[in-house]
């Protein structure tokens, strides 16, 4: 189990949007097919001369030699090397990373053999421009099999191995520090603070709960047991061994783990129990957006009111399933969303907001709406998706392998920043491979991934008149289109939703935190 999400010959086992492990899995299947390949017709200069290491292959005159894949070893960490790409520091209560290089490798997908370089980025990438991508690779930023590449127009052909350096720029997150509840040497427990993505996924790597842990606290080789929504606060369990992972999975599959979430709603929610069982179906397994509906799979949740104060409620969530979105889901279709969901609580779902299941609309045009709303308010990044996520999810049709797998049993454990390089329930904390991508994304593949925010399209930004006022010193990158934005700091709306993990119970034992301020009794919000 704890190899098996990070290795890419592995199938996937992740609760909603492929991520990485999907991509991964992606990759696998396509590196399978390498005898045919060896047949390709010729597309560029060359020699026609034996290559060392092509298996005494004799290369026909103007075929380009490509190397075999390399075996990937599933057991590597991130290391202290991976931690030393950058460094913290803190402004405004908030943590933030400090620009850097990074390397995003891939090797060719399926769809793109027989394409060429420059018609892949024009397609596939198209949150730079085709003239930045040119001059990122007559700066030897871009890489084909190790070697650099000046001219695009090289046809890729299977087995092509890609490197892209990228200036990364990661949004910050509350800086608040990660509190160790449990370290026994079987468990860690920690109360992750709302806004900060457990896993590297989408833009986010140094600002998650694993990089923070490494890097800080010398946590290594965890294995994760359930996840929380990036906007979510609370109780997140890791396993310190194998065995003990094991024996939580078992636990989390057989629904023998008790999980109890406060969250503060909009509205006078009812006094005493309210059970809601109606059937959730994923919407977009891309975006990861869910919804109650006849077609979906089972699910159940007790709520009950804990306090009124005049305006919203707190509200006890006892999810007895465990599907994405479950929590937020149900209380949409009460009509008491979540303070704060920027997904189920958008005025995008109808008149009612999707009370009752009645939205009056496609879930093609749910999706388009979602995205003009948050596009009309400058908030796209509270998505977490890509640019062209919409159009593209329609008009793609999913390789085998891009299937997603069925959701596990954890509750709110999907992350919508990409959601989603997670590693599944159980697995082993490892160094993912990366997926090609463009210079400020910072995610996998725009056809791959849910949570690359577009510089033209995220908002409150400007053009900084004082460019280093948007980059600490030293970390400016002359191509870099996110080193010439000044963006704002992210308010509390846009970093913390009122969904709070409070307790995680098994049949011999319990880890819980406190209540946040926002669940007290008496707690106004500020205007």
């Amino acid at each position: 189990m704890a190899q098996a999400a990070s290795d890419p010959g592995a199938p996937a086992e992740l609760d909603s949007p492929v991520s990485a492990q999907a991509v991964a899995a992606i990759e696998a299947a396509e590196t399978g097919k390498r005898k045919s390949d060896e047949r390709c017709e010729p597309e560029a200069s060359g020699q026609g001369k034996r290559r060392r290491g092509a298996g005494g292959k004799k290369l026909r005159p103007g075929e380009r030699y490509i190397p075999p894949p390399q075996k990937r070893n599933p057991g590597v960490s991130f290391s202290q090397e991976h931690y030393a790409e950058t460094s913290y520091y803190f402004e405004g209560g908030l943590r933030k990373v400090r620009p850097y290089y990074f390397d995003f490798k891939t090797y060719c997908k399926g769809r793109w053999i027989g394409k060429s370089l420059l018609e892949v980025f024009d397609s596939e990438f198209r949150a730079e421009s085709v003239e930045y991508y040119q001059r990122a690779a007559k700066e030897g930023r871009i890489r084909l099999n190790e070697s650099p590449v000046e001219d695009l127009s090289v046809v890729l052909r299977n087995n092509d191995h890609l490197r892209n350096t990228v200036h990364r720029h990661e949004p910050p997150v509350v800086g608040r520090p990660l509190e160790v509840l449990v370290d026994d040497g079987e468990v860690l427990v920690v109360d992750k603070p709302a806004s900060i993505p457990v896993h590297p996924c989408g833009r986010f790597r140094h600002n998650t709960v694993i990089f923070i842990l490494g890097k800080e606290r010398g946590f290594s080789e965890l294995h994760t047991v359930h996840r929380l929504d990036r906007l979510t606060s609370g109780v997140l369990l890791f396993a310190r061994t194998l065995e003990t992972s094991k024996k939580l999975d078992k636990l989390v599959r057989d629904r023998q783990l008790e999980k109890e979430y406060v969250c503060r709603v909009e509205g006078e929610f009812p006094e005493g129990e309210v059970i809601c069982e109606e059937p959730i179906l994923v919407v977009s397994f891309k975006i990861g957006i869910c919804r109650v509906d006849p077609k979906g799979k089972e699910c159940r949740t007790v709520f009950q009111r804990l306090s009124f104060n005049g305006k919203t409620s707190v509200v006890r969530c006892l999810p007895l399933t465990g599907r994405t979105h479950q929590i937020r889901v149900h209380l949409q279709y009460l009509g008491f969303p979540i303070l704060h969901d920027p997904i189920y609580g958008s005025s995008a779902w109808g008149p009612h907001r999707g009370k009752g299941g009645v939205m009056g609309k496609s879930n093609e045009e749910l999706l388009q709406a979602l995205v003009e709303e948050h596009r009309s308010q400058e908030s796209l990044h509270l998505l977490d998706i890509p640019d062209d996520g919409i159009g593209q999810e329609k008009n793609k049709k999913m390789d085998k392998s891009d299937s997603p797998s069925e959701p596990d049993q954890s509750g709110e454990s999907h992350e919508t920043q990409a959601t989603t390089g997670c590693s599944s329930t159980g697995a082993t904390i490892h160094e993912e491979s990366q997926s090609f991508t463009d210079s400020n994304s910072n995610s996998t593949s725009l056809q791959e991934s849910q949570s690359h925010i577009p510089i033209e399209s995220n908002g409150n930004q400007t053009e900084a008149t004082d460019c280093a006022k948007k980059s600490p010193p030293g970390t400016r990158d002359h191509l870099c289109s996110e080193c010439k934005l000044d963006r704002a700091d992210p308010t509390e709306k846009e970093l913390i939703m009122y969904l709070h993990a409070l307790r995680y119970k098994g049949p011999d034992f319990e880890y819980s935190t406190h209540l946040p301020d926002w669940g007290k009794e008496d707690w106004v919000e500020a205007e």
